[in-house]
C-alpha cells in the first residue's frame, strides 16, 4: 500500500501523483485527496493504481448514484461532482490543445451539457452464461475485466432499458441458443427501442416464441445478427415505429438502423448541432463539404439553413442512409453524398471536390491529420468548424491548421456527451 497527494486528474479521469520520482496514475482518486492505493500495474517510471482508502476527501467529491460503480466498467467518474467533470474536461481539451498543438483558442465556449442519469441511447451489452453467479448475465464489462459485471440495473440507460436488465437475464437463461448469444445491443430511438440479439446460431421455434412474447409484453424490437453489423434484420414486431431521432429545430427527422452509427446522447446531439451551425452560419449560395458526414447529423442541418452541402464518408452504408434521409426531408435538391476514405487523402483528391466555402469536420478518433494537411493554400475554404470525440487528435490536426495553412483557432469548448465518463467531446471554430 502506497500513501499519495493526488494533484490533477490525467485524460483518463485518473487521478495523479508523484512520489519518489514515479509517476501514479489512481483509479477512484481526485486533485487534492489524500488516499492510500494499492498498484495493479508497476513499470520503471510510472504506476498504475486504486484508490483502497480515502484520508482526505476532495470537496467536489460526491456519493455514486450507482450501486455497481467501481465493480462494473462503463462509468468512471460517478464519484465526481457533475459540474467538476465538466471543468475537468474542458481542462483535458485546453491543456491537449496547448501542449500538443502549441495552439490556444482566443475564446473558450460555455459547455454544452445536460441530463446526466438516463441518457445512453446506445449500449453494447454483453451475456454470458455463468453457472457459479446463479446463471446469465447481462450488463457492461467489470472494470480492467473481460467479466461481465453482475448488475440488475444502470442509471445511464434509459429507466426503461435498465428495468429490462433483469428480465432479459431470464429470457436468455431460458433459451436454447443461452450460451450461443455474446452480446445484445441497445438502439433507443424517439418512438420505439430496438435490442439486436448476435445469435451464432439460430434460435429454435421455441426461442423464437419466447422472444415474440417478450417484445410484445416489452414493447421493443427484437433484430438478429448471426454475423457482421450488415447481416442485422427485424426479427420481431416487423411493423410498427421506425427507429429514429428527430432534429426539431431544423424540422428533421433522421431515421437508422440499429447498428449504424449515431450519437449516443440525443439531448447533447441535439444542442452540439445547433451550437456547430450558430458557429459555421450556413447561408443561400454557399457550398459547404461535411467530411466524416455518416447519416448526415450535421449536413441536412446546414441543407436546412439554405446552403449546398456535399456529405463525405468512407462508409458506403451510411452515404446510402444519407441520401435517404435527405430525401425523407425534401432535401436532395440542396445536398449530395459521395464515398470517399478520408484517410487517404490528398491535395490532388481535395480539388477534385470542387471549392467550398465553409467545411464542417467530424471525425472518428483518429482525427482528420490528412484532410487538414490537404488543404489549398490559395481558394482554401474561410470557416472550419470541427467536432471532436478525441482532443489529443483535434489539437494535432489544429497545430496543422495554425501552424501550416493560416487559420485561426477563434474558439473552442467541450459538450458533455457521456457524463460520468472520461470521454471529452469537443468543437473548435477555425477562420482564416
Amino acid at each position: 500500500m502506497t500513501l499519495l497527494q493526488i494533484e490533477s486528474l490525467d485524460h483518463e479521469g485518473r487521478g495523479v501523483a508523484h512520489l519518489d520520482g514515479k509517476t501514479y496514475f489512481v483509479d477512484g482518486a481526485l486533485p487534492g485527496e489524500r488516499c492510500e492505493a494499492h498498484s495493479y500495474r508497476k513499470k520503471p517510471n510510472f504506476e498504475q493504481a486504486q484508490a483502497t482508502c480515502i484520508l482526505r476527501p476532495s470537496p467536489f467529491r460526491v456519493a455514486p448514484q450507482c450501486r455497481w460503480f467501481g465493480v462494473c466498467g462503463g462509468c468512471s467518474h460517478q464519484h465526481l461532482d457533475e459540474a467538476a467533470q465538466v471543468a475537468c474536461k474542458q481542462r483535458v481539451l485546453e491543456d491537449c490543445l496547448r501542449h500538443i498543438g502549441k495552439v490556444q483558442p482566443e475564446s473558450i465556449l460555455p459547455p454544452i451539457h445536460g441530463p446526466t442519469w438516463g441518457y445512453r441511447t446506445r449500449a453494447r451489452l454483453s451475456v454470458r452464461h455463468v453457472e457459479k453467479k446463479g446463471g446469465v448475465l447481462v450488463g457492461f464489462h467489470e472494470k480492467r475485466s473481460s467479466y461481465v459485471a453482475d448488475m440488475i440495473g444502470c442509471e445511464v440507460l434509459p429507466r426503461r432499458i435498465s428495468d429490462l436488465l433483469p428480465k432479459l437475464r431470464i429470457l436468455v437463461a431460458g433459451l436454447s441458443i443461452r450460451d450461443r448469444l455474446p452480446q445484445i445491443e441497445l438502439a433507443a430511438g424517439e418512438d420505439i427501442d430496438v435490442l439486436v440479439l448476435r445469435v451464432l446460431e439460430p434460435p429454435s421455434p421455441e426461442d423464437e416464441a419466447r422472444l415474440r412474447e417478450f417484445a410484445d409484453l416489452h414493447r421493443i424490437q427484437f433484430w438478429l445478427q448471426p454475423k457482421g453489423p450488415d447481416t442485422a434484420t427485424p426479427f420481431h414486431p416487423l411493423a410498427g415505429a421506425e427507429l429514429c431521432y428527430r432534429l426539431p429545430e431544423f424540422n428533421l427527422v433522421m431515421p437508422f438502423r440499429p447498428t449504424e452509427f449515431t450519437q449516443v446522447n440525443h439531448g447533447i446531439n441535439r444542442m452540439l448541432i445547433r451550437r456547430a451551425m450558430r458557429l459555421l452560419a450556413p447561408a443561400p449560395g454557399e457550398r459547404i463539404a461535411d467530411f466524416f458526414c455518416g447519416l448526415g447529423n450535421f449536413s441536412l442541418p446546414i441543407a436546412r439553413l439554405g446552403a449546398s452541402v456535399v456529405g463525405i464518408e468512407g462508409s458506403a452504408g451510411l452515404v446510402a442512409r444519407a441520401l435517404e434521409n435527405a430525401r425523407r426531408n425534401g432535401l436532395e435538391a440542396r445536398s449530395a453524398f459521395q464515398v470517399a476514405d478520408l484517410f487517404q487523402m490528398t491535395p490532388e483528391s481535395y480539388a477534385g471536390l470542387g471549392r467550398f466555402d465553409k467545411l464542417m469536420i467530424d471525425p472518428p478518433r483518429d482525427g482528420a491529420i490528412e484532410l487538414v494537411k490537404s488543404l489549398p493554400e490559395e481558394g482554401a475554404p474561410h470557416r472550419i468548424v470541427y467536432v471532436s470525440c478525441n482532443p489529443s487528435t483535434l489539437a494535432r490536426d489544429a497545430a496543422v491548421l495554425v501552424h501550416q495553412k493560416g487559420y485561426r483557432l477563434v474558439s473552442a469548448g467541450v459538450a458533455n456527451m457521456f457524463p460520468h465518463t472520461a470521454h471529452v467531446e469537443s468543437i473548435a471554430l477555425f477562420e482564416r
